[in-house]
């Protein structure tokens, strides 16, 4: 019986193999794509990219997609930075890091002045994975938050202390978010130069992100004038259904600089991965789920950070 992370399909073409079938085609593109991954070296960003992973609407593949770009760019030799700010700690559990009550954690970072330092863990996923956990804790922080002073920058100036003293900076911070629009969401977009938002191919896609867009504005203009909507990934994509093909084309229509080629489908493979506290990288490095992280996570690298107030 296979364990999880080994492969879990047999790619290599056997005598007599018939290319004719949908099997053997899918099999056969699959194998492709692993080879391109494998043979492409990304380029490193000149400064640390900090990308907060945002949509207020839930169920979107937020914070699926924060960990497995993470652990795709981790496995591709960069350092990486996962800061889980949802309360309840998902990416903490899908890097496999603690994240019990009593674990030092992002909640201390911002209402206790804790070092960040101090409350980084390494994944044991890749050797260059780290992650600030989240625990239940943080439930209470949008409250407690109210009565601090620079109740907004919490996260950001614990960040940018932490990235002035290290010897050698993360290559990327990904910041995952509560799906709301609160002030820990706000300390995330003050955090970031970057916003990557996920949106589902499904029915209402489009909706509220108008909201959140004219929030990202805002914060823009009044807090963090380098912050910029950079990347918008589809997700939960399933070819054979025209609503997802019609959702991906309005989206394209819409911001066809920010969205990425690269296409996330639905994934049997990617839901289970969270379960045995991996990534889908980790977990079964060839499926199609996989590979799709893996490319996308690829493009994002080749795009780099745009420039301070330029707009794509």
């Amino acid at each position: 019986m296979k364990q999880p992370g080994q492969d879990q399909h047999d790619t290599t073409a056997a005598p007599g193999f018939d290319s004719s079938t949908p099997l053997a085609r899918e099999i056969s593109e699959l194998t492709r794509r692993r080879q391109v991954i494998a043979a492409e070296k990304l380029p490193k960003p000149e400064r640390t990219r900090v990308i907060t992973v945002s949509n207020q609407k839930g169920g979107v593949g937020k914070t699926t997609t924060a960990v497995n770009l993470a652990a795709a760019l981790a496995r591709q030799g960069a350092r990486v930075l996962v800061i889980d700010l949802d309360p309840q700690g998902n990416a903490s559990t899908a890097l496999g890091v603690q994240h019990r009550a009593d674990t030092p954690s992002v909640y201390d970072v911002i209402i206790n002045d804790v070092e960040l330092a101090s409350v980084v863990q390494s994944s044991p996923e890749f050797g260059s994975l780290f992650c600030v956990p989240a625990t239940i804790h943080l439930a209470g922080a949008e409250i407690e938050l109210v009565s601090l002073v620079a109740r907004e920058q919490r996260l950001s100036r614990a960040l940018n202390v932490h990235l002035a003293a290290m010897m050698d900076p993360y290559d990327y911070v990904f910041i995952d978010c509560p799906p709301s629009l609160g002030l820990l969401t706000i300390n995330a977009f003050v955090a970031a130069r970057e916003v990557l938002i996920p949106i589902q191919c499904e029915y209402y896609a489009l909706e509220g992100l108008s909201q959140l867009l004219k929030n990202i504005e805002l914060i823009e203009k009044h807090l963090n004038p380098e912050l910029t909507v950079s990347t918008i990934l589809l997700t939960m994509y399933d070819s054979r259904t025209n609503l997802a093909n019609q959702v991906a084309q309005d989206v394209r229509d819409h911001f066809p600089n920010q969205v990425l080629s690269t296409l996330i489908p639905r994934s049997v493979r990617v839901s289970e991965a969270p379960s045995y506290g991996q990534s889908v990288i980790s977990y079964d490095l060839n499926s199609a789920g996989s590979l799709s992280y893996l490319e996308a996570a690829a493009e994002i690298a080749r795009r780099g950070a745009p420039q301070t107030g330029e707009r794509q």
